[in-house]
C-alpha cells in the first residue's frame, strides 16, 4: 500500500482482514505509520514506499495524483500496480496534462511505470463506505468496485482481490475507458450494487466528464480532419 491516508489505511484493513499479508508506506517516517495501524500488528507492517514496492506482489497507490512521478518505477517493474488516484484539483492544481479531458489519470500513471502492469480500481467509492460496506460473497446488499484494464489475467487478479476485500468487481473496458470512473461521472462517488454500477459506467456520455470528453474530441477531429 503506497499511501498511508485514510484510503490507504482503509484498503489496508480489508486486505489484512481477507488474509493478505500488508505493507504500507507513506511519505515520511514508517513510525509515524505504526501510530494508525499498531491494532494490525503482524498482519501490517509499516515500511518505506521503496521496500514496500520491491516486496510486494501487488501494489496499491493510495495517494494524490500529482505524486505519480515519485513512483519508484525501477522496484515496480513487473509488478502489478492497481491504480486508485484520482485527480483532484483542490489537491493538484490545473497542471494541463490533468485537465485534458481525452486522458484518464490511470494513462499517466501507467506513462511513468511502463514496465508495471497497471490496473484502475478503488478510485470511485469514498474511503467510509469501502471502510462499512465490506460484504461477503453472494451478500444481497454487497456494493460493486468498477476494475479497469488492458490485460484480461490482470483484471482477473484484481477482480479476485476486489472479491476478497468485500465488493462485487465490475470490468468496465481497458484502462482508458477507466476515465468511466473518474470525478465527473456518475459511479464517482457512488455506493452501489453490481448492475446499478453498470448501468452508471453505460451512461458516462451523459455525464459531465462524457460531455466534455465528447466536446474535445470534436474539437480535436475538426482541427485535424482526416486525410
Amino acid at each position: 500500500m503506497l499511501g498511508a491516508g485514510r484510503l490507504g489505511k482503509v484498503l489496508a484493513r480489508l486486505a489484512a482482514g481477507a488474509g493478505y499479508p500488508v505493507f504500507i508506506a507513506g511519505s515520511g517516517d514508517p513510525s509515524r505509520v505504526s501510530l494508525a495501524v499498531d491494532d494490525l500488528a503482524g498482519a501490517v507492517e509499516p515500511t518505506t514506499a521503496g521496500d514496500a514496492a520491491r516486496r510486494a506482489e501487488i501494489v496499491i497507490l493510495a495517494l494524490p495524483l500529482g505524486r505519480y512521478r515519485t513512483l519508484p518505477a525501477d522496484a515496480l517493474a513487473g509488478k502489478l500496480v492497481i491504480d486508485a488516484t484520482n485527480y483532484w484539483w483542490e489537491v493538484d492544481g490545473f497542471p494541463a496534462e490533468f485537465t485534458d479531458p481525452l486522458t484518464s489519470s490511470s494513462e499517466f500513471v501507467r506513462d511513468h511505470l511502463p514496465r508495471s502492469r497497471v490496473v484502475k480500481a478503488f478510485n470511485h467509492m469514498g474511503y467510509a463506505d469501502l471502510a462499512d460496506e465490506a460484504r461477503p460473497s453472494g451478500h444481497a446488499a454487497r456494493k460493486a468496485i468498477g476494475i479497469a484494464g488492458d490485460d484480461v489475467d490482470d483484471l482477473a487478479i484484481v477482480a479476485r482481490l476486489v472479491d476478497d476485500l468485500g465488493f462485487d468487481p465490475v470490468a468496465v473496458g481497458t484502462l482508458a475507458d477507466g476515465v468511466r470512473l473518474e470525478p465527473g461521472t456518475d459511479p464517482f462517488g457512488a455506493d452501489v450494487g453490481a448492475a446499478e454500477l453498470r448501468a452508471m459506467v453505460d451512461g458516462f456520455p451523459r455525464s459531465q466528464r462524457g460531455i466534455r470528453r465528447a466536446a474535445a474530441l470534436a474539437a480535436k477531429t475538426a482541427a485535424h480532419p482526416a486525410e
